[in-house]
């Protein structure tokens, strides 16, 4: 394991953070050249997940400083390698989380290179070649063309930013119960959460057809749930009465939050048959008693993002039927106080970094700051 290689030849331009600070300042560092199989992004847009929060803070204990992150990223290619199937110069392009699989599994044969063991993400992972990866919180990327997708035209390119990682999370597991087709159409949903992932999700379930409840513990999600993103009934899960009134009125559940929490409070909104899949990624354990479930035959599950060909389809979805993300565009200057604000969880409903302009005012302050 390496930092580089000698074939990482390109000086490159972003923000990195170098301890659990998680301070990001301007980092030089170098990417690999162009292989056969790559093709190089010029990133105009790079959103801000709260995983790259908790990365680069090292809260889960695996990261590798210096730490380049960011996986929700659109651009567009500049250069094309040999081997390289249906992308060209000019293209608008997108890359999410995955990086590298061992395409030989049941999983990466599947179409679910996520699932692979040997995956490697597109920030503090090991590429093929044995470098650590650096991700999008940068001027450009290299990255091997099976693990991008292409942007619709109909799709703006910096809201589409966040549908790489938040759009894709919860796309799944509306795909996974057959959520999403015309015959499914009617369906009781609820979404615990109104965040960067919830919010995405009522979109989803309104552009397919079906009634959302919001489950939140803030009152002031009601108005923007309803008036903002259209849910149809909104309950308050601090407020007994409410958590009693929906008792077995709901088909299925997307849990979003990554706090600590009890999921017995919200089995019990399930119908008989009912299932809650978690989607969040709190960073202790989980309360899931016994009794919800047993008397409700109820199931819990859980998912990450989709593999590479549920995500190309996801973005057609989006396509056809406008689904965006609602953001808030910074500047690479506002990095660190846009991660202040997502510790906070203030910001509606994605930061996305805005890279589209003053690149190369952007390329000479990072070296001048080196």
């Amino acid at each position: 394991m390496a930092q580089t290689t000698p074939n990482h030849t390109q000086t490159v331009a972003g923000w990195a953070a170098h301890d659990s600070s998680g301070k990001l300042t301007p980092y030089i560092f170098k990417r690999r050249q162009n292989g056969v199989n790559d093709v190089t992004i010029k990133i105009l847009y790079c959103g801000i997940c709260h995983t790259d929060l908790h990365h680069v803070k090292n809260d889960w204990g695996i990261t590798m400083y210096p730490i380049v992150p960011g996986h929700e990223i659109t651009g567009i290619i500049t250069k094309v390698g040999s081997n390289v199937k249906n992308f060209k110069v000019g293209d608008r392009a997108g890359v999410g989380c995955l990086a590298a699989s061992c395409m030989k599994c049941e999983h990466c044969k599947d179409s679910q290179e996520n699932y692979c063991e040997q995956v490697q993400f597109i920030y503090n992972g090991i590429f093929w070649d044995g470098s650590i990866t650096y991700g999008g919180y940068s001027e450009t990327l290299v990255a091997d063309y099976r693990y991008v997708v292409h942007v619709p035209d109909s799709l703006p390119m910096d809201a589409a930013a966040p549908l790489l990682c938040a759009g894709i999370t919860v796309f799944t597991p509306l795909k996974d119960n057959n959520l999403m087709g015309a015959q499914s159409q009617g369906k009781k949903i609820g979404i615990v959460g109104l965040g960067g992932l919830g919010h995405v999700a009522i979109k989803f379930c309104k552009a397919f057809g079906h009634h959302v409840t919001v489950i939140s513990t803030s009152p002031l999600k009601e108005k923007e749930a309803k008036e903002l993103l259209g849910a149809d009934e909104f309950i308050l899960s601090t407020k007994p009465e409410q958590m009693q009134a929906g008792k077995r009125t709901l088909d299925f559940i997307l849990d979003t939050v990554s706090a600590k929490h009890s999921l017995g409070p919200f089995l019990e909104l399930l119908k008989v048959n009912g299932t809650l899949q978690m989607v969040g990624a709190p960073d202790k354990p989980l309360e899931l008693p016994a009794f919800p479930m047993i008397f409700g035959k109820r199931c819990v599950k859980s998912s990450m993002i989709g593999g590479m060909k549920e995500t190309q389809e996801m973005m057609e979805v989006c396509g056809n039927l406008n689904v965006t993300c609602n953001i808030e565009l910074v500047k690479p200057d506002q990095i660190n106080e846009a991660m202040d604000r997502l510790a906070r969880n203030d910001v509606r409903y994605r930061f996305v970094i805005d890279f589209s302009d003053g690149q190369q005012e952007f390329s000479k302050q990072a070296l001048k700051d080196q």
